[in-house]
């Protein structure tokens, strides 16, 4: 089956065999509809998940057998850890976030974050490595993961930054929104290519290629 990234809360994940890297998508929560990310690495089984953002019941079966690493969280707001303290619990999982970020969402959850990140940080999966890219806006601490595969296009987990469509929401801010619509353009659009495909924390996914048209527009917009 081709990878679309269609997916919806109770539905089947979505899953995208890169040589190295396997990518698995699913949404939780009918309400919200997060996005969760579970790579794992095709040389060691090492496994990440990006966002525990609901529903243990859903995620802890994707993780399996085979253990969990670490769980990074892109950002503070809560329909993106609500699952986090059941899936550390089980795993035993290191927790990753944005240093700005990170003593909220211990605050909210309970669960220490053990590696508080920035730009120019790395968070291993197995012999496959994720850039950290920290956009600031949408909160103070949020951040973007970065694949960049050798044998193909870059792969870009964007949290609720970046959307088909859009930015996040900056909830009426307007310097927060011109903070995130610059991040969004000087760190993602400038330095990665069309064929970058990218991941959002909600919804579908795209490439920058196909939103790269619209970036004058969202500013003009304001949102």
């Amino acid at each position: 089956m081709t990878y679309t990234g269609a997916v919806t809360p109770d539905g089947a994940p979505d899953v995208r065999e890169l040589p190295r890297l396997t990518i698995t998508k699913v949404a939780v929560d009918e309400q919200m509809s997060n996005n969760a990310y579970l790579l794992r690495c095709n040389d060691t089984g090492d496994q990440v998940l990006i966002d525990a953002a609901a529903e243990p019941r859903t995620l802890l079966p994707l993780v399996g057998d085979a253990g969990l690493t670490t769980v990074v969280t892109t950002h503070r707001h809560w329909d993106h850890h609500r699952a986090l303290a059941d899936v550390v619990a089980a795993t035993g999982a290191d927790v990753v976030a944005g240093e700005p970020d990170a003593d909220a969402i211990t605050e909210q959850t309970g669960i220490e974050v053990g590696r508080r990140v920035g730009d120019g940080d790395t968070v291993g999966v197995g012999s496959c490595e994720l850039e950290v890219i920290r956009i600031t806006g949408h909160t103070p601490g949020s951040i973007c993961l970065l694949y960049r595969d050798p044998d193909g296009h870059p792969h870009l987990f964007t949290g609720d930054n970046l959307f088909p469509g859009g930015v996040g929401n900056t909830f009426g801010d307007s310097d927060a929104f011109a903070s995130l619509i610059d991040d969004v353009e000087t760190k993602l659009f400038d330095p990665l290519p069309d064929d970058t495909w990218f991941y959002p924390g909600h919804g579908d996914d795209s490439t920058l290629g196909a939103e790269r048209p619209h970036l004058q527009e969202w500013r003009e917009r304001g949102w």
